[in-house]
Parts: C-alpha cells; sequence; structure tokens
C-alpha cells in the first residue's frame, strides 16, 4: 500500500543500547514512500529484568502504528494476566485493549494528539511523518483510559491500521506476539528459525474465518482491499456485533510464541515485511552473521541491511516500501534445544 517518490528519502534513525541480559541496534528508513508509517518500540527497562521491543508497520496512515509504539506495552504490565505471571495472555490482551482504547471521544482525541490531521471533507485521518524515539522505562501517561463525552462519543475507531510484532524478553524467557506480516526470527546456531506467521488471507487458518465472518478473497486482498488477515485498526472489518474480537473479518488477536533462551540463541530480527518482501528468514540471518564477525556496531547492521533492500528505482516492486528493522543480541548462559517454528511455507522462500 501507499504511493511512491520520484527519488527515495534515505535518511534513517538509528539506536543503540544494552544492559545485563542483551543489547539491541535498530534502524528506520522511509525509502520510495511518500510517507513514513512504520513505527517502532524499544524499551530496555520496562520492568525489572524485562526489555520490550516492537515493530508497527502502518497501512492507510501511519496513525494506528504510532499508537502501538505509544501504548501497547503499557498495556502488557497493566493486565492482571500479566501480574499473575500469564505473560502470553497478557500480550493477547494488549493487541485486542489497542481496538478498544482507539474508540470513543478518548480514541478519537489520542489519535490527533499524537499529530495526524483531521480531513474536514471525510472525517478520516491523515498521516504526517513521525519518527519514534524509544526509550526506557514505562510511561504510564494514559491513567486509566476514562470514558470522555464529547462530539466524536460514537467513533468507531480508525480505518487505517497497523501489524504488530513484538518480543517480551523476561529473564531468559523470551515471548513473542504478532498480527499481520512483519515477522520475527530468531538464530540458533546460524540457522533461521521464525517465531511468528504472516498472516495472509490466502493461508487456509485465516480464509476460513474472514468467509465465516461475511468477508471475501479476491486477488489475494480482503474484499478486494486488504492483504492482511490480521492487524489493529481497520475497524471498517470488525463491525458484526454477533462475533467476538477474535472471529471479525479482521483480526488484531496475535499468535504467541515462547522460547527458553540458552546459549544457542545468537540473535533475533523483528522487521516489517519491506525487509522480507527482499530476504528470506536465512539470508537475512546468513548476512548479519556475517556482519557481526566483522564487530559492526548493532544499528549499522540493521542500516546496511535497509540499503541492501531499497530498490535502485520503483520500477522494480520489492525494496520500495518503507523498512523497519530491530535486531537483539542475547547474553544467556544455559543450555536448550531448537525452537518450535512457525510455518512459513508461503513466504519463507528464498528471493
Amino acid at each position: 500500500m501507499g504511493t511512491n517518490m520520484s527519488y527515495p528519502k534515505t535518511e534513517k534513525l538509528s539506536e543503540d543500547g544494552e544492559n545485563d541480559l542483551l543489547r539491541y541496534g535498530l534502524s528506520s528508513m522511509q525509502g520510495w514512500r511518500t510517507t513514513m508509517e512504520d513505527a517502532h518500540a524499544a524499551h530496555l527497562n520496562l520492568a525489572p529484568s524485562t526489555s520490550f521491543f516492537g515493530v508497527y508497520d502502518g497501512h492507510g496512515g501511519n496513525v494506528v502504528a504510532k499508537f502501538c509504539a505509544k501504548y501497547l506495552h503499557q498495556q502488557v504490565l497493566k493486565s492482571e494476566e500479566y501480574i499473575a505471571g500469564d505473560v502470553a495472555a497478557s500480550l493477547q490482551k494488549a493487541f485486542f485493549r489497542m481496538d478498544e482504547m482507539m474508540r470513543g471521544q478518548r480514541g478519537w482525541r489520542e489519535l490527533a494528539v499524537l499529530g495526524d490531521k483531521i480531513n474536514r471533507s471525510n472525517g478520516k485521518m491523515e498521516g504526517l511523518i513521525w519518527s519514534p524515539r524509544s526509550g526506557d522505562g514505562n510511561d504510564q501517561g494514559d491513567e486509566d483510559w476514562a470514558f470522555e463525552e464529547g462530539p466524536h462519543s460514537d467513533y468507531a475507531g480508525p480505518t487505517s491500521g497497523s501489524t504488530a510484532c513484538v518480543a517480551l524478553i523476561r529473564n531468559n524467557q523470551l515471548f513473542v506476539s504478532n498480527a499481520g506480516d512483519s515477522r520475527c526470527v530468531i538464530s540458533m546456531n546460524g540457522q533461521a528459525y521464525n517465531l511468528s506467521r504472516d498472516h495472509k488471507p490466502d493461508l487456509e487458518i485465516e480464509k476460513e474465518r474472514i468467509i465465516k465472518a461475511g468477508g471475501f478473497i479476491h486477488a489475494g486482498r480482503i474484499n478486494g482491499s486488504l492483504n492482511l488477515a490480521r492487524a489493529i485498526g481497520d475497524m471498517e472489518f470488525k463491525q458484526n456485533k454477533f462475533l467476538s474480537a477474535e472471529k471479525q473479518i479482521v483480526t488484531a488477536n496475535p499468535d504467541t510464541n515462547t522460547v527458553d533462551l540458552c546459549d544457542e540463541h545468537e540473535f533475533m530480527v523483528l522487521a516489517c515485511d519491506g525487509i522480507w518482501d527482499c530476504l528470506s528468514s536465512q539470508q537475512l540471518v546468513d548476512f548479519v552473521h556475517q556482519e557481526l564477525l566483522l564487530g559492526t556496531k548493532l544499528s549499522v547492521v540493521c542500516e546496511r541491511v535497509l540499503d541492501r533492500c531499497l530498490a535502485p528505482s520503483i520500477t522494480i516492486g520489492a525494496g520500495c516500501d518503507n523498512m523497519t528493522m530491530v535486531l537483539v543480541q542475547f547474553k544467556v548462559t544455559s543450555q536448550c534445544s531448537a525452537p518450535a517454528e512457525e510455518d512459513q511455507s508461503s513466504s519463507n522462500e528464498q528471493n
């Protein structure tokens, strides 16, 4: 989705960080697109012995990606499930909570505060370029998200949307939750393992839900429009009041994978589909390995991946999207076995 410029915008937003458990680097680049619709989150010390990373790839505007980057990690910590020790359930709840929070007067106001304009002719959000800056800690600035009266109290939520691929690391456990076609890959002794599944409409489990909810698939797109089966936002596909949030045409329901980290786990990558359109999971792991052997700074590794994936012209196709990549290196000292890999048969072939 999105339109292209006549030349790419190759300036990058990059950063690095490190604590006792891990080190990370990240980079994002607008590329050929006329706007930057990606956002990300990197919180080394979200809670004691807990780090959080997320990649959010917006479509139809950048406001939902920005909203998730600001609030999703906060909601993970706030849930009763997290306090009780059920991290996977708290992650799932946080994904659904994003849709709930973006509705009504408070949701409308928060989306507007993030810097997006309202087109007065159609009432829709118009995306502005925004470069999120991550940091440590948990900014609890959303209070209890109280109901607000106002002219937009019946606001159903944004018609634009975003993928969400997030990783929470607590002590030596890694939790990965994903909705959409951004992807998390972990390297174990140089072998790439997918820790998320690309949620495309043609996948059998997605197709079944879409059709049961009253939607259809045309040319690989839901109702001929959206090429994702799961996403946060996209409220026009979540209007069936007789179905639960999990069973809507498009759902924010994430797949979650859990890995016990050990010595064999070297690093993981979170990246939007602008990267995976150009490199397979194994190709990216191989590239990162080569760079790490040279002692390359992690954010520079990410920058080199973005440059490698950038198309030389808009006629190429792949390599014209916004690109965001987060690279996390682990510091662990235990033994383990190979992680369970998500099936990626339709999207993990060599390019």
